[in-house]
């Protein structure tokens, strides 16, 4: 952490808007990074250098290696890519990216750049580097629907970096813990980063029980909104709010919870999308020279290579007509509709009936898997998970809308306890639901609500929530079953979320539409997990 801290390397200041600030800072860091290559010298097989001026440089390098690629001034980009090529005209080894580009599951040249965007998308791009001093590989996929990122990076900064209850440091830790729960390396190294640069004790990051107590005691309410929300009780809230000189206050909770629930699941957008590793980070560059051959290994691990594309054409050859199947249905459900409405009874045995299947169907590769301990130290009870209920004869109880929902109850809850929060949350769950372009594939014109509700209420379904007004025989109708299949797995299992599962739903289909469908995905658990907590919270209170 060296680098972030160095006075002469004033990293922030090459967020600002104002270009001759941020030359000003280029040439400090130009400077400073020559100084220290001459220090080094040309790296030969025998040579002796002191180790840690190398990983100092080292570690500035990775870092203009990320600027070069993804800062979204141009001056920037080109003054890093100048810097690092004199450091290897000095014969210095440089990095190069491990990975080829944001996403191992999207080809690169399909995920806007940077430097190829509209005024819009330069602009939000400006304002999330400016905010975070990065463009992160979330923000770059998500870039695919900008007014959904908008909403996004808003609601994400004012969590974050806004005032609130709970100190900058608390935040990134809460969410370090939640991205833990999932095995989410990308995440948690990223709040590792972000935590020490608030200030935070590195003595925290050795393990949960290094944490203050405070934190510690959130480790179950964590646990249990991971994995199994609707087990949570108000016995559970009232054990925080009531632990006498470690209490939580009823707003450090609110924002605790949302905070929790954002990354439980920001976690299964970052597996779903296949989400790299950051440039700067560990796993995202090499000092490696490039294999002989010109083509690297990750070309293949990425889908770049000729053979991916034309693996990609024929499968869209061999599901021809996918598209248009999906699309017949949906016409034929409407036409239902309109002709007959199944009774109250009916609807409720439907959902049952739902709720039911979706436990048995099973979560991709469907073993054990055991989380690094680099990973695992940052929460309690590794073991603890999603399980299929149904096979030990557990049942999920039913949790009506009509009885607890965000539109009445929990929305009101969160702003008056953490003000513009629900106002926030609202916004983004909206823009994810109402997100349409009216096309699906190829075709143009196409009213996707049906299919949009469909996906958003199989997930609440999972986690047995039921709107009595939806007939639940239409999710067996427009969802197959490898479809369900990744759609769990990447809410209730996300780590297990494969490449191959990401291609086998909706073959046809773009990318820009499959990082839609993660966006639903996200915000419905999100929404789901929200409401069991501020259910209990809302039982404390009465």
């Amino acid at each position: 952490m060296e680098d972030v801290q160095d006075p002469l390397a004033r990293w922030d200041a090459l967020c600002s808007r104002d270009r001759s600030s941020r030359e000003a800072t280029m040439e400090v860091i130009n400077q400073e990074v020559l100084r220290r290559a001459e220090g080094i010298g040309p790296l030969s097989p025998g040579a002796a250098t002191c180790p840690s001026q190398a990983a100092d440089l080292n570690d500035m390098l990775a870092r203009i290696l990320m600027f070069s690629k993804r800062c979204p001034f141009g001056d920037v980009r080109e003054k890093c890519s100048g810097i690092l090529q004199s450091v290897q005209d000095m014969g210095v080894r440089i990095p190069r990216p491990l990975v080829n580009g944001p996403s191992r599951f999207i080809p690169e040249k399909e995920i806007l750049q940077v430097s190829k965007v509209d005024d819009r998308m330069v602009s939000i791009f400006e304002d999330a580097f400016a905010t975070l001093g990065r463009l992160d590989n979330i923000s770059l996929v998500m870039g695919f629907h900008p007014q959904y990122l908008e909403s996004f990076l808003r609601t994400q900064h004012y969590l974050l970096q806004m005032d609130g209850p709970l100190s900058l440091q608390y935040r990134h830790y809460i969410g370090i813990m939640a991205a833990a729960r999932h095995q989410c390396s990308y995440l948690v190294n990223l709040h590792v980063n972000d935590f020490l640069q608030v200030g935070g004790d590195q003595k925290w990051l050795k393990g949960l029980d290094m944490a203050p107590c405070k934190l510690q005691m959130l480790g179950e309410l964590n646990k249990i909104l991971a994995h199994r929300p609707w087990l949570l009780t108000k016995e559970h809230i009232e054990n925080l709010l009531k632990a006498e000189e470690h209490s939580w206050s009823l707003a450090e909770l609110i924002h605790a919870v949302v905070l929790l629930t954002h990354y439980h699941s920001l976690a299964s957008f970052t597996f779903g999308c296949g989400i790299s590793p950051e440039i700067h980070t560990d796993g995202g560059h090499t000092f490696r020279p490039p294999s002989l051959s010109g083509y690297c290994v990750c070309d293949i691990a990425n889908g770049n290579g000729v053979a991916h594309e034309m693996d990609r054409n024929h499968l869209a050859t061999e599901v021809g007509g996918e598209v248009e199947v999906l699309i017949e249905r949906m016409k034929q459900l409407q036409e239902c509709r309109d002709e007959e409405e199944a009774s109250q009874e009916e609807m409720a045995t439907r959902f049952e009936r739902e709720k039911t299947e979706s436990m048995l169907v099973a979560t991709a590769e469907d073993e054990e898997s055991v989380p690094s301990r680099d990973v695992s130290r940052h929460f309690e009870d590794p073991s603890y998970g999603y399980k299929d209920f149904s096979r030990r004869g557990e049942h999920v109880p039913t949790l009506r809308v009509q009885d607890y929902s965000w539109e009445d109850h929990g929305y009101s809850l969160v702003n008056r306890l953490y003000p513009d929060v629900g106002q926030l949350l609202d916004e983004k769950f909206q823009m994810a639901y109402n997100l349409t372009y009216n096309t699906m594939a190829m075709h143009h014109g196409v009213d996707t609500s049906m299919l949009r509700r469909a996906i958003w209420n199989y997930i609440h379904c999972m986690f047995g929530i039921r709107y009595d007004d939806y007939d639940y025989g239409e999710i067996n109708q427009l969802l197959d079953r490898s479809f369900k299949v990744y759609i769990k797995t990447m809410v209730c299992c996300p780590e297990k979320t494969t490449k191959r599962m990401y291609e086998s739903f909706w073959r046809q289909f773009k990318h820009s539409e499959k990082v839609h469908v993660n966006l639903l995905l996200m915000e419905a658990r999100m929404q789901a997990e929200l409401l069991y907590a501020l259910r209990a919270i809302t039982r404390y209170m009465t």
